[in-house]
């Protein structure tokens, strides 16, 4: 049997060697660096992949939302509602440009932000809500919409884990994650589903005005060579990384329903035990999972199978072990422990196992068997 790794990226690349190589050879043959057309390619390839209007591409998923939150005039002091279960680039970037983060809470079943919580917390100063499509679900983006528009606040995805998931509104209506509030992000890092070979990102709308706007701050505030209508950043998608995507491109349903396969074994594995949870998936949206992300009803066994897992190869992660309210970079918000009873319940619950696109039915097997045995 292989080794075990949480993302086999060096067995994926072996699957679409080739198709990479004439790709790169491309862009190194043409010396095209930066913005050249394996950029714009992958740009046209992904907006009808989405079916959305615009991609612009940037250098990383946490570019993307910077940049997002860039484009709209906000006051200091704004606030931006964010659930605090999620990786903390979704919260550093409303910090770094002087907006206040306002954290809700997350279901505990779905993990995604908590619809009724979040109206709670909206006051005059909230300007925008940030839903995270954690682990590779969509959060309740109609109900979320409908709250939105109520209070008229944008709201921006960070699809960073859930590139390719689909939601399913009331009315039939079906639609890419990302897609559906006034702007979408996403990250390229080499583990997600849609990865790149190094940093990459990208930012998603349908309004025309907005794509604009974001096209000039990707790019120094440029809408013209050396013509700075805005203040900027330099955050680009390199053509390399472009070249590689577009490749990727062609095979992520492949990736994600090959993803879904193996979640579909592990939910039926371990549906047997009492002491294992599995990931619910919301009846609205599918489930790309990113991550495999399991519950223990014991918080306390947790530690001891992340470290029983290691001990028979099998690696495991904690996403995410502090809940970022609780994190000292953001103890200056006055958050304290129990403000979010589901978050800090998860945070010491929660366990990630091993899923991705080339697993083998026999490492499969192999940690069900060793994750049932660690229970029995």
């Amino acid at each position: 049997m292989k080794p075990i790794q949480m993302a086999d990226l060096i067995g994926q690349y072996s699957n679409i060697k080739e198709e990479i190589k004439v790709e790169i050879d491309k862009v190194l043959d043409t010396a095209t660096f930066i913005n050249g057309p394996a950029v714009k390619d992958f740009q046209k390839d992904l907006e009808n992949y989405l079916a959305v209007k615009h991609v612009i591409p940037c250098a990383n998923g946490t570019d993307a939302l910077q940049v997002i939150m860039m484009a709209y005039d906000f006051p200091k002091g704004a606030e931006v509602i964010v659930p605090s279960f999620t990786y903390v680039a979704t919260v550093e970037v409303i910090a770094l440009l002087g907006f206040k983060p306002v954290f809700v809470e997350v279901y505990p079943d779905t993990f995604n932000i908590d619809i009724e919580d979040l109206e709670a917390k909206i006051t005059e100063w909230t300007m925008a809500i940030v839903p995270v499509h954690l682990y590779g679900q969509c959060a309740d983006m109609e109900r979320l919409m409908a709250v939105a528009k109520k209070h008229d606040l944008k709201v921006f995805e960070d699809t960073a884990q859930a590139i390719g998931a689909d939601f399913t509104f009331s009315n039939g209506r079906v639609a890419k994650a990302g897609t559906i509030g006034d702007a979408g992000s996403t990250s390229f890092f080499p583990s997600k589903n849609l990865g790149a070979y190094g940093d990459g990102g990208a930012i998603m709308t349908n309004d025309d005005a907005l794509a604009a706007k974001l096209r000039m701050i990707v790019n120094h505030g440029q809408s013209e060579r050396y013509y700075h209508d805005s203040i900027g950043v330099n955050s680009r998608l390199d053509s390399l990384q472009a070249a590689i995507l577009k490749v990727k491109l062609k095979y992520l349903d492949g990736y994600n329903q090959a993803r879904q396969q193996v979640a579909k074994r592990y939910n039926e594995a371990f549906s047997v035990s009492d002491e294992i949870i599995t990931p619910k998936k919301a009846d609205f949206t599918t489930h790309v999972y990113h991550q495999y992300t399991i519950k223990l009803n014991d918080a306390s066994k947790r530690n001891d199978l992340n470290k029983f897992l290691s001990a028979q190869g099998i690696p495991s992660m904690i996403y995410y072990p502090v809940p970022n309210h609780l994190q000292k970079a953001y103890s200056y918000y006055g958050y304290k422990e129990g403000d979010f009873p589901n978050t800090e319940d998860l945070c010491s619950r929660v366990i990630s196992l091993p899923i991705h696109t080339e697993m083998e039915k026999e490492q499969q097997d192999f940690i069900i068997e060793n994750v049932l045995r660690f229970f029995a």
